[in-house]
């Protein structure tokens, strides 16, 4: 039995895109051979102009797919978890939070490089990713042989435990997917980081996305964390900026530190 993480780019947007630039062509060849004069023209020329759009966007997101497919050849995606996880590392019957677990890839991570230690990975699991689930999780993770970890629904926003409720804390491309104030759902997931705890999270920290990330740091420095660190991971740490650009995906970095 093989562990199916999924892919971040899901295979519906790729069919989206591709059956759009499809219709957007047939529109208009239709418009084209059908119609007469001025109007023939305008609208072959409208569609034809948006099916270029679309196939672009086909793309770009069957290239996005390849990139981040665990099984492909760039595998991006298993380079980015298993970076991050390796930041981690639990005390004997330590316990780590994953948020926005998906298909439970950087929780079981985690749980490999920590054996003797309990995880838990949140999700909300909704119809954007309809294909990752608690089910697909819990048998990942039996695929891959960890057995102290559970999985359950969750609010990144909310979280449901008690301040200082786990020896580390991670996370990997999940606030920015949120409206709203994103600095304030990262301290909502530190909240339940225990002092002495670490935390490895990594997102999209544009200035667009999350404002001054470097104020944001040194935030936490003054609120008493003993080590706080933001890490380029465009420069070739998990991709490369030119892959970044293109993938939008500029901005990317891992914030990790100790509480």
């Amino acid at each position: 039995m093989k562990p199916d993480y999924k892919n971040w780019m899901p295979k519906g947007m790729v069919y989206s895109f591709l059956f759009a630039f499809l219709g957007c062509v047939v529109a208009a060849a239709v418009f084209y051979l059908l119609l007469n004069g001025t109007l023939k023209m305008v609208l072959a020329i409208a569609f034809g102009v948006i099916a270029a759009v679309f196939c672009g966007l086909t793309i770009w997101a069957v290239c996005m797919y390849r990139a981040f497919d665990y099984s492909g050849k760039r595998q991006m995606a298993r380079q980015i978890i298993e970076g991050t996880a390796a930041y981690v590392k639990l005390p004997q019957g330590g316990k780590c939070l994953d948020v926005g677990c998906g298909s439970g890839a950087l929780g079981i991570a985690v749980g490999k490089r920590n054996p003797k230690a309990e995880i838990v990975g949140i999700d909300r699991w909704g119809k954007d990713y309809a294909s990752f689930s608690k089910n697909l999780c819990e048998g990942n993770a039996r695929a891959e042989g960890v057995t102290r970890i559970t999985f359950r629904q969750g609010d990144a926003t909310h979280l449901d435990f008690p301040d200082e409720s786990f020896d580390a804390v991670v996370s990997n491309y999940v606030y920015h997917n949120i409206p709203g104030d994103r600095q304030q759902y990262l301290l909502e997931t530190l909240r339940t980081l225990k002092k002495g705890g670490t935390f490895a999270l990594h997102d999209i920290f544009s200035r667009s996305k999350y404002g001054d990330m470097q104020a944001f740091v040194k935030k936490l420095k003054a609120m008493g964390y003993k080590q706080v660190e933001l890490i380029d991971t465009t420069n070739g740490k998990f991709m490369k900026k030119s892959e970044a650009a293109w993938m939008a995906l500029s901005g990317s970095a891992l914030l990790i530190g100790i509480k």
